[in-house]
Protein backbone atom coordinates (compact mmCIF):
# COMPACT_ATOMS: atom_id res chain seq x y z
CA UNK A 1 0.00 0.00 0.00
CA UNK A 2 1.24 3.31 -0.96
CA UNK A 3 1.48 5.69 2.05
CA UNK A 4 0.12 9.48 2.13
CA UNK A 5 4.05 10.06 3.21
CA UNK A 6 5.13 8.42 0.14
CA UNK A 7 2.63 9.93 -2.29
CA UNK A 8 3.73 13.36 -1.13
CA UNK A 9 7.73 12.25 -1.46
CA UNK A 10 6.87 10.97 -4.95
CA UNK A 11 4.52 14.23 -6.05
CA UNK A 12 7.83 16.44 -4.67
CA UNK A 13 10.60 14.46 -6.45
CA UNK A 14 8.84 14.05 -9.57
CA UNK A 15 6.98 16.96 -10.27
CA UNK A 16 8.70 18.13 -13.67
CA UNK A 17 11.53 20.62 -13.82
CA UNK A 18 10.29 24.57 -14.94
CA UNK A 19 9.91 25.42 -18.20
CA UNK A 20 12.84 28.66 -19.39
CA UNK A 21 11.51 31.50 -17.39
CA UNK A 22 11.78 35.42 -18.36
CA UNK A 23 12.96 38.04 -16.21
CA UNK A 24 16.14 36.19 -15.10
CA UNK A 25 13.56 33.95 -12.26
CA UNK A 26 14.93 30.62 -11.89
CA UNK A 27 12.71 27.58 -10.26
CA UNK A 28 14.79 25.24 -7.98
CA UNK A 29 13.01 21.90 -6.27
CA UNK A 30 13.32 21.98 -2.50
CA UNK A 31 13.27 18.29 -2.32
CA UNK A 32 16.50 17.80 -4.42
CA UNK A 33 18.75 19.74 -2.29
CA UNK A 34 20.67 17.82 0.17
CA UNK A 35 19.07 16.34 3.27
CA UNK A 36 15.91 17.91 2.34
CA UNK A 37 14.26 13.83 0.98
CA UNK A 38 14.96 12.84 4.72
CA UNK A 39 13.35 15.61 6.27
CA UNK A 40 9.92 15.36 4.55
CA UNK A 41 9.89 11.49 5.43
CA UNK A 42 10.50 12.02 8.59
CA UNK A 43 7.51 15.08 8.93
CA UNK A 44 5.27 12.96 6.64
CA UNK A 45 5.87 9.31 8.69
CA UNK A 46 5.17 11.33 11.95
CA UNK A 47 2.10 13.55 10.97
CA UNK A 48 0.79 11.81 7.73
CA UNK A 49 1.10 8.08 8.45
CA UNK A 50 -2.80 7.52 7.96
CA UNK A 51 -5.43 7.29 5.96
CA UNK A 52 -7.59 10.66 6.70
CA UNK A 53 -8.94 12.78 4.30
CA UNK A 54 -7.16 16.35 4.44
CA UNK A 55 -8.07 19.67 4.12
CA UNK A 56 -5.79 21.28 1.40
CA UNK A 57 -4.63 24.87 2.41
CA UNK A 58 -2.25 26.14 -0.63
CA UNK A 59 0.42 28.92 -0.25
CA UNK A 60 2.15 30.48 -3.18
CA UNK A 61 5.61 28.40 -3.72
CA UNK A 62 8.02 27.77 -1.28
CA UNK A 63 10.23 30.80 -0.01
CA UNK A 64 13.99 30.28 0.46
CA UNK A 65 13.91 30.65 4.10
CA UNK A 66 11.10 28.37 4.90
CA UNK A 67 9.85 25.44 2.52
CA UNK A 68 12.75 26.44 0.23
CA UNK A 69 15.09 24.97 2.75
CA UNK A 70 12.77 22.17 4.82
CA UNK A 71 11.03 20.96 1.45
CA UNK A 72 7.82 21.29 4.26
CA UNK A 73 5.43 24.34 3.00
CA UNK A 74 5.69 26.88 5.42
CA UNK A 75 8.09 25.07 8.32
CA UNK A 76 11.07 26.66 8.45
CA UNK A 77 14.02 24.85 10.67
CA UNK A 78 13.07 26.68 13.44
CA UNK A 79 9.43 25.33 13.50
CA UNK A 80 11.10 22.05 12.31
CA UNK A 81 13.05 21.24 15.27
CA UNK A 82 10.74 23.21 18.11
CA UNK A 83 7.15 22.60 17.24
CA UNK A 84 7.64 19.42 15.13
CA UNK A 85 10.77 18.10 17.35
CA UNK A 86 12.68 17.43 13.98
CA UNK A 87 15.92 17.78 14.37
CA UNK A 88 17.72 19.01 11.83
CA UNK A 89 21.73 20.51 10.52
CA UNK A 90 20.06 24.02 9.12
CA UNK A 91 20.32 27.00 9.99
CA UNK A 92 18.16 27.80 13.08
CA UNK A 93 17.02 30.80 11.07
CA UNK A 94 13.01 31.81 11.40
CA UNK A 95 10.77 33.25 8.43
CA UNK A 96 7.90 35.26 8.93
CA UNK A 97 5.35 33.42 7.19
CA UNK A 98 6.35 30.09 8.93
CA UNK A 99 6.12 32.14 12.80
CA UNK A 100 2.79 33.28 11.97
CA UNK A 101 1.43 30.02 10.38
CA UNK A 102 3.15 27.86 13.42
CA UNK A 103 1.97 30.60 16.09
CA UNK A 104 -1.64 29.31 14.46
CA UNK A 105 -0.89 25.38 14.87
CA UNK A 106 0.05 25.96 18.54
CA UNK A 107 -3.53 27.52 18.94
CA UNK A 108 -4.95 25.14 17.44
CA UNK A 109 -4.12 22.68 18.98
CA UNK A 110 -0.65 21.82 18.03
CA UNK A 111 1.57 20.08 15.28
CA UNK A 112 -0.43 16.64 15.56
CA UNK A 113 -4.10 18.10 16.03
CA UNK A 114 -3.29 20.43 13.17
CA UNK A 115 -2.01 17.65 10.43
CA UNK A 116 -4.21 14.85 11.16
CA UNK A 117 -7.03 17.44 9.60
CA UNK A 118 -4.82 19.47 7.20
CA UNK A 119 -2.39 19.36 4.66
CA UNK A 120 -0.22 22.32 3.93
CA UNK A 121 0.91 22.47 0.57
CA UNK A 122 1.41 25.15 -2.37
CA UNK A 123 -0.31 25.65 -5.28
CA UNK A 124 3.39 25.30 -7.21
CA UNK A 125 5.70 23.29 -5.24
CA UNK A 126 9.29 24.80 -6.90
CA UNK A 127 10.85 27.64 -5.17
CA UNK A 128 11.11 30.81 -7.36
CA UNK A 129 13.62 32.82 -6.73
CA UNK A 130 15.06 36.31 -9.03
CA UNK A 131 18.46 37.53 -7.77
CA UNK A 132 18.52 35.82 -4.97
CA UNK A 133 15.06 36.88 -3.62
CA UNK A 134 11.78 35.11 -3.23
CA UNK A 135 9.47 35.62 -6.38
CA UNK A 136 6.11 34.66 -6.73
CA UNK A 137 4.44 32.30 -10.12
CA UNK A 138 1.76 35.58 -10.53
CA UNK A 139 4.85 38.17 -10.56
CA UNK A 140 4.44 38.83 -13.94
CA UNK A 141 1.67 37.61 -16.81
CA UNK A 142 4.59 36.14 -18.47
CA UNK A 143 5.33 33.99 -15.69
CA UNK A 144 2.14 32.85 -14.57
CA UNK A 145 1.35 31.88 -18.20
CA UNK A 146 4.49 30.26 -18.90
CA UNK A 147 3.54 28.21 -15.44
CA UNK A 148 0.02 27.50 -16.21
CA UNK A 149 0.64 24.16 -17.36
CA UNK A 150 2.37 23.08 -14.30
CA UNK A 151 -0.09 24.66 -11.63
CA UNK A 152 -2.74 22.77 -13.09
CA UNK A 153 -0.61 19.68 -12.65
CA UNK A 154 0.31 20.69 -9.02
CA UNK A 155 -3.24 21.25 -7.76
CA UNK A 156 -4.73 18.10 -9.67
CA UNK A 157 -1.57 15.63 -8.78
CA UNK A 158 -2.18 16.93 -4.91
CA UNK A 159 -5.80 16.75 -4.60
CA UNK A 160 -5.79 13.06 -6.47
CA UNK A 161 -2.55 11.56 -4.91
CA UNK A 162 -3.13 12.87 -1.29
CA UNK A 163 -6.97 11.74 -1.88
CA UNK A 164 -7.37 15.72 -0.38
CA UNK A 165 -11.03 16.24 0.71
CA UNK A 166 -13.34 18.44 -2.13
CA UNK A 167 -15.53 20.22 -0.01
CA UNK A 168 -13.63 22.86 0.72
CA UNK A 169 -9.97 23.97 0.96
CA UNK A 170 -8.64 26.90 1.91
CA UNK A 171 -6.03 29.90 -0.02
CA UNK A 172 -3.53 32.00 1.30
CA UNK A 173 -3.34 35.26 -0.47
CA UNK A 174 -6.00 37.40 -1.97
CA UNK A 175 -3.80 37.16 -5.23
CA UNK A 176 -2.99 33.72 -4.85
CA UNK A 177 -6.63 33.57 -4.40
CA UNK A 178 -7.35 34.95 -7.82
CA UNK A 179 -5.22 32.31 -9.63
CA UNK A 180 -6.34 29.50 -7.69
CA UNK A 181 -10.15 30.23 -8.70
CA UNK A 182 -9.58 30.30 -12.12
CA UNK A 183 -7.69 27.13 -11.64
CA UNK A 184 -10.09 25.38 -10.12
CA UNK A 185 -12.68 26.34 -12.30
CA UNK A 186 -11.04 24.72 -14.70
CA UNK A 187 -10.38 21.29 -13.01
CA UNK A 188 -13.43 21.80 -10.90
CA UNK A 189 -11.43 20.47 -7.61
CA UNK A 190 -12.95 21.85 -4.76
CA UNK A 191 -16.66 22.77 -3.94
CA UNK A 192 -15.68 26.26 -1.91
CA UNK A 193 -12.22 28.27 -0.87
CA UNK A 194 -11.83 30.03 1.88
CA UNK A 195 -9.28 33.08 0.85
CA UNK A 196 -7.26 34.50 3.77
CA UNK A 197 -4.98 36.74 4.09
CA UNK A 198 -1.29 35.34 3.43
CA UNK A 199 0.81 34.97 6.70
CA UNK A 200 3.30 37.70 5.37
CA UNK A 201 1.39 39.98 4.58
CA UNK A 202 -0.24 39.86 8.39
CA UNK A 203 2.71 39.89 10.19
CA UNK A 204 4.99 43.03 7.75
CA UNK A 205 1.46 44.77 7.72
CA UNK A 206 -1.19 44.00 9.84
CA UNK A 207 0.67 43.33 13.18
CA UNK A 208 -1.38 45.89 15.29
CA UNK A 209 -4.23 42.84 14.64
CA UNK A 210 -2.37 40.34 15.50
CA UNK A 211 -4.11 38.12 17.98
CA UNK A 212 -7.10 38.82 15.98
CA UNK A 213 -5.07 37.58 12.99
CA UNK A 214 -4.86 34.17 14.82
CA UNK A 215 -8.10 33.75 15.58
CA UNK A 216 -9.40 34.65 12.74
CA UNK A 217 -7.17 31.63 10.98
CA UNK A 218 -8.17 29.60 13.54
CA UNK A 219 -11.41 30.48 13.25
CA UNK A 220 -11.24 29.47 9.27
CA UNK A 221 -9.73 25.92 9.97
CA UNK A 222 -12.82 25.27 12.96
CA UNK A 223 -15.35 26.28 10.05
CA UNK A 224 -13.75 23.04 7.77
CA UNK A 225 -14.25 20.84 10.70
CA UNK A 226 -17.80 21.49 10.57
CA UNK A 227 -17.98 20.75 6.64
CA UNK A 228 -18.92 17.26 5.57
CA UNK A 229 -16.43 15.83 2.87
CA UNK A 230 -17.77 15.30 -0.48
CA UNK A 231 -16.26 13.36 -3.17
CA UNK A 232 -19.17 13.74 -5.70
CA UNK A 233 -16.98 16.63 -8.22
CA UNK A 234 -15.84 15.06 -11.35
CA UNK A 235 -12.25 15.77 -11.50
CA UNK A 236 -11.01 17.38 -15.08
CA UNK A 237 -8.35 15.28 -16.69
CA UNK A 238 -5.32 17.02 -17.56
Amino acid sequence: MITFPDQLLRFLVDFPTAPPLSNSVTAINPSGQSGVLDLIHRFGEKFYSDDRQRVGIFGINPGRLGGGLTGITFTDPTALAGPCQIPNGLSQRSELSSSFVYEVIKEFGGPAMFYQNFYLGSVYPLMLLREGRNYNYYDTALLAAALKPHLLLSLYQQVQQLDLRRDVAICLGKHNALHLNKLNSELKLFHKIIVLDHPRFLKQYKSRSHPDNITNYVQALDSCLISLPNSSLTIQNL
